[in-house]
């Protein structure tokens, strides 16, 4: 895990600064940033997301950034926010509704956390894709294969040694730099050859930048 600042995060969330697959999360963050409506922080977190999506449509159609089907064959497994698909060889990916945040804005600002803080799981946005009327988003990631359970007391140590404190159950707090991460529970942080590899993690910042 790397040492950041208040300013880096600035960065890397507004698309100054180069993450590992950063590019095209950028992009499309930069997109919801310049559309935003005049009141959308007064709404409600659904009312958001759904405004947010259907902007998030135009900029889709435009790059060319719907999915094909034929990514979603090889079903693996799911969670609350997510399903997987694999891939072949050593990747899976994923679709996500960023049911576990405010607006999307906020979904991407944590992928680009995520590849910042734990770069060879990065998120790799592949595109989007619907279904019921619902925006989903699309991206690969490697597929790591656990060779043993992960002990949790080794993920506190890990996330100590790196400034987070855990503040309760398997959620981490950074006070000095503003950064939530929740859920580092044994299915979302797994455990190949005697290293820990973060797969899923859901960051929040806990003031805006």
């Amino acid at each position: 895990m790397k040492n950041i600042t208040k300013n880096e995060i600035r960065l890397i969330i507004s698309g100054a600064r180069k993450v590992r697959f950063g590019s095209a999360i950028q992009s499309a963050a930069r997109y919801l940033r310049r559309s935003k409506t005049a009141g959308q922080k007064i709404k409600e977190p659904k009312l958001i997301k759904k405004e947010e999506a259907e902007r998030l449509k135009i900029f889709i159609t435009r790059k060319n950034l719907w999915t094909k089907k034929n990514l979603f064959k090889n079903y693996l497994s799911e969670g609350a926010e997510q399903k997987v698909y694999f891939l072949g060889g050593k990747n899976v990916v994923k679709t996500n509704d960023c049911v576990f945040y405010n607006s999307w804005e906020d979904y991407f600002k944590s992928l680009l956390l995520h590849n910042y803080f734990f770069p060879d799981t990065a998120y790799q946005l592949k595109g989007f894709t619907e279904k019921d009327g619902k925006l989903f988003s699309v991206v690969k990631q490697t597929y790591v294969v656990e060779t043993e359970k992960t002990d949790l007391s080794l993920v506190k140590i890990f996330m100590s040694s790196n400034g987070f404190v855990n503040n309760k159950n398997n959620d981490y707090q950074h006070p000095a730099i503003g950064i939530i991460i929740e859920d580092l529970h044994d299915e979302n942080v797994l455990t190949k050859n005697g290293i820990l590899y973060f797969i899923d993690t859901v960051f929040y910042l806990t003031k805006p930048l």
